[in-house]
């Protein structure tokens, strides 16, 4: 409820002034773009009737004929002549978060951009780089729903007063691309794009930059050094994009599926994405499952789904069944592990997941059952980060090198016990350390390995000392 402080000044017996302070109510309804709050308590399977991604699986026409037959580019021109404030508070209704890993409420990154010009063009740049391991949610959308990604740089870029988007797309990414690329160009054809745009007198332009397949350009600012054709290094902040982005212009970067959920929140209501996931965590999300599942899978759900009913409903269950289950990596590899025990009860949302001291990340499920060598497979994830890093800050480039060498020791048991709390201190010196955070993506598996199966590595090593005894008695 919203208040206003009137105050009353008043003499006191000596003299001195004394204020007085009481709180009047003007109003009973919260601010313009609250979401409203949830009452569920239970949360998934969602009904087909609100998934967003209608073709995730491409059995239909992913071209534009098909696309306006499932309901993209439906009302276009009514949402951008209602304007950008009215846009970025259904997104902020909506509670939308960003589903690149981060989750920064989307409704306000998209508001940092819309403020008088100072001369500059503004850009949105849309990231789809999808390097994590473990990820491959955005190219099921650009090979299979490309239209929704244009449409929703349309209606985001007018949100923002962008001139044009550009949309940085993995190298390796051909079949994406190329169906990127006709979307783009039959958008063009209808009038949808270019001058113009859906006759609503927005302008806005849509442009493709593939990228030379480096992990490190996954990040914002080293992905716009990329694209202005240098190294892909990221840039200290501040300034943040939002000033100095692309081209030395106002930029916001952002992910391929926050931007393709728009339109479809702003046909529906921003109250209607807010009715799905608990409070803070709203929305539909994509998941993919991978590893030892029986059906791997991408799958849209409801967030804030249990992870167990996730995976028995959409994966199939584990290989083995559920009480053959090690590990999961909930949100990506760069995401800590949590175990079995944890995996019994808790929620796929950003909150539930920082709870169980690990992250949502990008929604990448990588199951492990015990047939898995969990530090070797931790071991591998480690040298992907140790390949990937730009080597431009040195707590990055020397940290993740040595907890590389100590992790593949640990892998025989060639090691110490002490030297568990030496790796574990090295993490925590290359967590926060670095410009970006590749780093923190390297510490965190490191970490969710000593926290849950420390008993795991002093066992290996206890086995390997045994060994060495034996074979130099």
């Amino acid at each position: 409820m919203a208040n206003r402080i009137f105050s009353k000044i008043t003499l006191s017996k000596n003299g001195y002034p004394t204020i007085s302070l009481t709180l009047r109510s003007l109003s009973a309804g919260p601010p313009p773009g609250t979401p409203p709050p949830q009452t569920k308590i239970k949360f998934g399977p969602l009904a087909d009737e609100d998934r967003i991604f209608t073709n995730l699986y491409g059995k239909h026409d992913w071209r534009l004929k098909g696309a306006i037959k499932r309901g993209d580019w439906y009302k276009t021109k009514e949402i951008l002549l209602k304007g950008a404030d009215w846009i970025i508070n259904e997104v902020k209704t909506s509670g939308l978060r960003g589903r690149g890993g981060a989750g920064f409420p989307s409704g306000m990154k998209w508001s940092f951009m819309n403020k008088p010009s100072d001369g500059r063009p503004k850009y949105l740049v849309v990231n789809a780089d999808e390097g994590e391991p473990g990820t491959c949610k955005d190219r099921e959308i650009m090979r299979h729903d490309p239209h929704k990604l244009v449409e929703g740089c349309l209606i985001a870029g007018k949100a923002m007063g962008a001139k044009a988007a550009y949309i940085y797309i993995r190298g390796e990414f051909y079949n994406e691309a190329s169906n990127m690329q006709v979307a783009i160009a039959e958008a063009y054809q209808a009038g949808l794009l270019g001058k113009n745009a859906c006759n609503s007198g927005f302008d806005f332009d849509v442009f493709m930059h593939r990228g030379a397949g480096a992990y490190i350009c996954g990040e914002e600012t080293a992905l716009i050094e990329s694209i202005e054709g240098k190294q892909g290094k990221p840039r200290l902040k501040p300034p943040f994009p939002a000033d100095v982005g692309v081209f030395g212009c106002p930029t916001t970067v952002t992910n391929v599926e926050t931007v393709a959920v728009a339109p479809t929140i702003l046909r529906r209501g921003g109250a209607w994405f807010a009715s799905f996931g608990r409070t803070r965590n709203s929305g539909t999300k994509l998941f993919n499952i991978s590893g030892h599942v029986n059906r791997p899978c991408t799958v849209e759900e409801e967030m804030s789904i249990p992870l167990k009913e996730l995976i028995e409903i959409h994966a199939g269950g584990i290989v083995g069944g559920w009480d053959n289950l090690l590990a999961i990596i909930p949100g990506g590899s760069s995401t800590p592990l949590i175990p079995k025990k944890v995996c019994e009860d808790v929620l796929m949302d950003f909150d539930g997941l920082v709870a169980a001291q690990t992250s949502l990340g990008t929604a990448a499920v990588i199951v492990m059952n015990k047939q898995t060598d969990i530090v070797k497979a931790i071991a591998r994830l480690l040298m992907f980060y140790k390949h990937e890093s730009c080597g431009q800050c040195t707590p990055c480039r020397e940290g993740v090198h040595w907890m590389n060498k100590i992790i593949y020791r640990f892998v025989d048991g060639n090691a110490k016990i002490e030297e568990i709390d030496m790796l574990w201190e090295i993490s925590k010196q290359v967590e926060g350390h670095s410009i970006c955070a590749l780093a923190d993506g390297a510490a965190w598996p490191i970490q969710g390995l000593i926290r849950h199966f420390r008993p795991e590595l002093e066992c290996r090593m206890r086995k390997f000392a045994e060994v060495q005894q034996r074979a130099s008695c």
